[in-house]
């Protein structure tokens, strides 16, 4: 079975479509281009382990020996996959279609390469409706992450959390997408008490 784990930190690269005519690619962003998002996310990647140990009492270390345990890796662009279409019978993204500048173009890159019938997952940020869910995630940036992130120099980087989530697609929105796409099923699951969101298509 063939698997593709798509990670944040390997997804920044300038893209190779202009990203206009869709209502999925424009949002007002404090970050304009995936050149800007190389560097921040350059900044971040040295820290980015210590910095997790953290955030996440070290859980994070161990779903990362269990996902290189089972792939390969191969770094690339998100919106020009190195990769043959139909060939994979799984994908996974960990908060990446967040960061990239064309969502649209980085969905259709993960219908291309999906085999027919199988299934991508793509966990991030949820962007709530509800405004009590928007003020505790605001809350936790402001008050956990961000300065757990101070101790590393990254402030600045890291308080571009709220904003990046702020322009992100909703559950509902990403569903639209996904069909738009041609993903044949969209369901967007709320999670960790709708602070976090995952977006499960089927090709």
């Amino acid at each position: 079975m063939s698997k593709l784990q798509l990670s944040p930190l390997s997804l920044y690269r300038p893209p190779l479509f202009s990203p206009e005519n869709s209502i999925f690619r424009h949002r007002k962003s404090t970050i304009k281009c995936s050149n800007d998002r190389q560097a921040l996310f350059n900044r971040i990647a040295p820290v980015y382990d210590n910095l997790n140990d953290l955030l996440s009492l070290g859980q994070h270390r161990v779903w990362k020996r269990m996902a290189v345990s089972w792939s390969g890796w191969k770094e690339g662009d998100a919106l020009n996959l190195p990769f043959r279409g139909d060939c994979f019978d799984a994908i996974t993204m960990g908060y990446g279609l967040r960061n990239v500048i064309d969502k649209e173009r980085a969905m259709q890159e993960i219908f291309r390469v999906l085999k027919p019938g199988c299934k991508a997952s793509m966990l991030d940020f949820n962007k709530s409706k509800q405004p009590i869910t928007g003020f505790i995630q605001e809350w936790m940036i402001d008050n956990v992450v961000v300065p757990a992130a101070t101790g590393y120099g990254l402030a600045e980087e890291y308080k571009y959390l709220k904003s990046s989530i702020q322009q992100f697609l909703t559950g509902e929105e990403l569903e639209q997408l996904a069909h738009w796409v041609g993903f044949s099923d969209a369901k967007f699951y709320e999670i960790a008490g709708g602070l976090m969101g995952n977006l499960v298509v089927t090709r």
